[in-house]
């Protein structure tokens, strides 16, 4: 008999879908909700099945997994893909992402995605790409510690080997990438069994 639960309630708030898993930990997308409508849902499901079976957890959600779950995500998916990076993301890291939304890959300059994604540019596209992400699992309150114990920034050295500067402006987390560039983290702690992911309005740029 099947049985289902909520999982990972930050995630898919943020999506506005409800997912849930069987006893196969296979993810099914059972909904697409949004405002109150979610919530009451989320909070009748809740009362259903108990307050002991609602968890943030990811099981074996990696965070490719994860950024293929989001519909703000396809563009940063497909460059995944493009540059080989899928095996890289889904082995055991762990890895922090700061993945850009497809409104943040829209703001380039017209055909710069479509240049990208062609095979010879393979490398620029993976070097751009691991620009976004980190060693280690930083979440939210990880990252806020750091930034405050290096006095309102710090610089954090990315897999692509290039570094970005990480800071607290008006109460949101900015990076600054190497080209002066800067985005802002508009959602957070998408968590998966290898890393975690923040998401970003704006693709940061190495040098």
């Amino acid at each position: 008999m099947f049985k289902s639960f909520v999982i990972n309630v930050k995630q898919y708030l943020y999506n506005s879908v409800i997912y849930y898993i069987d006893l196969n930990k296979k993810i099914i997308v059972m909904k697409k909700l949004s405002g109150n409508v979610l919530l009451s849902a989320l909070l009748m499901f809740t009362i259903t099945m108990g307050f002991t079976q609602v968890k943030q957890i990811s099981y074996d959600n990696d965070i490719i997994d994860i950024a293929i779950s989001s519909d703000d995500h396809t563009t940063l998916v497909a460059a995944v893909q493009a540059a080989g990076l899928v095996e890289v993301l889904k082995s055991e890291g762990p890895f922090t992402v700061f993945a850009p939304t497809n409104a943040a890959f829209a703001k380039l300059p017209q055909g710069t995605v479509s240049t990208l994604l062609q095979p010879e540019n393979k490398d620029k596209l993976a070097g751009l790409l691991t620009y976004h992400v980190v060693k280690g699992n930083l979440n939210a309150a990880a990252v806020i510690k750091a930034i405050n114990d290096g006095g309102g920034s710090i610089d954090v050295e990315t897999v692509n080997g290039g570094k970005i500067t990480v800071k607290l402006w008006e109460g949101k987390v900015v990076i600054k990438d190497a080209q002066g560039n800067k985005a802002t983290v508009v959602a957070t702690d998408l968590k998966g069994s290898n890393g975690v992911i923040h998401v970003i309005d704006t693709v940061i740029m190495p040098k």
